[in-house]
């Protein structure tokens, strides 16, 4: 009789039809070390099934691992647990099991104890059995829904068909939907290794309408194992599963691209609403506009480094060492935010500096600035190769851009969320800054017609280097985001130089509407071309003569939809040759 109500006992407080006893976690395990025989100790070990308390696994794991002893006080004995380091004599601070606080001596003193002088508690392989029972399922309990989601998906994964009982009791009480849905998951794939075809094809059923894409391999092994036992019932049901999973890989895919896409085309308006500034209104080609973008990045690089250990750079040949304030923490995590500003205000003097020196003799003269600024442009990334070396840095992302949402299974990196919002506040700070200031009122009245504004009294010359620097301090905080996004070095700039001018050309020279379009048009489809080109490449063989070629040049989706959209453009550009929105000057000589 005895031994039924602890079978009774062993089986069904698991699967919480009884209730735990209402003592605590650490007054059953006192209890089960000091059970006069194993069968009880288990008994007591297995009751802790279910309960979510935190000083369970710390106290089964250093039970399975001797860290737990019997202290005799007196005729009582004391079940205690060794910490700490060992002093001369070898011994370590005991604490109490069921307190958790030291053990005092008669005077009120802790106890430190040598593992040599006390019983260790005994643990056999079956009772170690019962603790890794315990400990799989503590976490399905605990009150982290992201710590409860992780046991149960490892539990589905690996198709633990022990741990079925335990998850169909937790399901109808799991109340977090994503635990909720990673439960059903769970079942339904364990649940697939089912003898019976009934079980199956509900398991098949349930996954089919969870269309998650972590079931993809056990839904082909499924299909693999019904064709070859030629179970029609359960191939027609993994195929249907595997369809529903496909289609929803297909919009997963589809989001994602979209969402890069929308990234790419935030750095890109970034970049090219510099450009658009010395470009579209002053009518300087500045080739060195990607070198700006690559003062921000570095920028970042050596804010990150001075907020850290410091850094030593091989300033032109010359080890230069760059000390750091050494924080860490949360305190080193404002880094970023700091550099945001320094990328900008450092771009913002190289470009001062550059139109000082040499934009401001070659205004009106588009081929001589053009060519100007590509010597400076090479100019410029020889002194980042001198002064950084050539190969690239690295710029680690802070924590809070480090992670990402989940949302439907399409994953939204937080620094090119980031990058999107910030994006979105520049341009809105642009709008603000052209509209509604003086600054921005004199740089209209320059770039519409600069002689009327000089003989009003504006110091054109002035403006013409507030506005060239203004564009290039964009193109600094651009190269700050594309340091969370990829490495940064000399050629950083030239990535996205040809880019930024398309984007210029084609929203209209001047228009800051235009260059927005453009730049997340451009960026979209460039995305969406090199997400499906390689699907598409099959296709390419009608073409006649050039077939075989298109589909090798399709395999590079990065290059071939470079070409795409270049192509695309060219065409664009015969039919509305001025850009999606056309500028009006008031300026005689336009």
């Amino acid at each position: 009789m005895k031994y039924i109500q602890r079978l009774l006992l062993i089986t069904l407080l698991p699967l919480g039809v009884i209730a735990p006893a209402a003592e605590s976690a650490r007054a059953t395990i006192v209890q089960a070390i000091l059970a006069p025989d194993a069968a009880q100790t288990r008994t007591l070990i297995t009751s802790l099934t279910g309960n979510p308390d935190e000083v369970i696994p710390p106290l089964l794991e250093a039970w399975r691992t001797d860290q737990l002893f019997i202290y005799r006080h007196g005729e009582t004995p004391v079940p205690v647990q060794l910490t700490g380091e060992k002093d001369a004599d070898g011994a370590r601070a005991a604490l109490r099991v069921d307190s958790g606080e030291p053990l005092l001596d008669a005077a009120g003193q802790p106890l430190r104890l040598a593992s040599s002088g006390l019983k260790a508690v005994d643990h056999t392989t079956s009772l170690r059995r019962a603790m890794k029972g315990v400990l799989d399922v503590f976490d399905i309990v605990s009150p982290d829904p992201n710590r409860r989601s992780k046991a149960i998906q490892s539990f589905g994964l690996a198709q633990d068909t022990t741990k079925l009982a335990i998850l169909l009791e937790r399901l109808p009480r799991e109340t977090d939907p994503r635990v909720h849905r990673a439960l059903r998951e769970a079942v339904a794939l364990i649940q697939l290794k089912d003898a019976k075809d009934e079980v199956k094809l509900a398991a098949l059923a349930e996954l089919k309408a969870l269309h998650t894409l972590s079931s993809t391999d056990f839904l082909q092994r499924a299909l693999k194992e019904a064709e070859e036992k030629k179970n029609e019932p359960v191939a027609t049901a993994a195929k249907s599963a595997m369809y529903a999973v496909e289609s929803h890989r297909s919009t997963v895919d589809f989001l994602g691209t979209l969402f890069r896409g929308f990234s790419l085309g935030s750095i890109l308006l970034v970049a090219a609403l510099g450009l658009a500034i010395t470009f579209g209104l002053m009518r300087v080609i500045n080739m060195a506009h990607g070198e700006m973008i690559a003062v921000g990045a570095y920028t970042t690089y050596l804010v990150q480094n001075i907020f850290g250990a410091g850094v030593t750079i091989p300033f032109f040949g010359f080890s230069l060492p760059i000390p750091g304030m050494g924080l860490t923490g949360s305190a080193y995590q404002w880094y970023f935010i700091a550099a945001l500003p320094l990328s900008f205000l450092a771009a913002a003097i190289v470009g001062i500096g550059l139109e000082r020196s040499v934009i401001q003799w070659l205004y009106r003269r588009p081929l001589e600035s053009l060519l100007a600024t590509w010597g400076v442009s090479l100019i410029l990334q020889q002194v980042f190769r001198l002064m950084f070396g050539a190969n690239n840095v690295q710029v680690s992302s802070p924590v809070y851009l480090s992670g990402n949402w989940t949302v439907n299974d399409v994953l939204l990196g937080w620094n090119r969320v980031f990058v999107i919002g910030f994006a979105i506040l520049i341009v809105f700070g642009m709008w603000l800054v052209l509209s509604k200031t003086s600054l921005g009122l004199l740089i209209r009245a320059s770039m519409q017609n600069r002689q009327m504004a000089a003989c009003m009294g504006v110091r054109t010359e002035r403006v013409n280097m507030l506005t060239f620097g203004l564009g290039s301090g964009l193109a600094g905080l651009a190269g700050a985001f594309l340091s969370q996004i990829g490495n940064v070095g000399p050629s950083l700039g030239q990535s996205y130089i040809i880019d930024s001018f398309m984007v210029v050309v084609v929203g209209g020279v001047g228009s800051i509407a235009g260059t927005i379009i453009s730049a997340f048009g451009i960026g979209g489809i460039d995305q969406v071309l090199q997400q499906y080109l390689p699907y598409w490449a099959p296709g390419l063989a009608w073409v006649p003569g050039i077939g075989g070629f298109l589909q090798n040049l399709a395999q590079d989706a990065a290059v071939f939809g470079k070409i795409l959209v270049l192509g695309g453009i060219i065409l664009f550009l015969q039919w509305k040759p001025a850009g999606l929105f056309v500028t009006r000057s008031r300026s005689l000589d336009e």
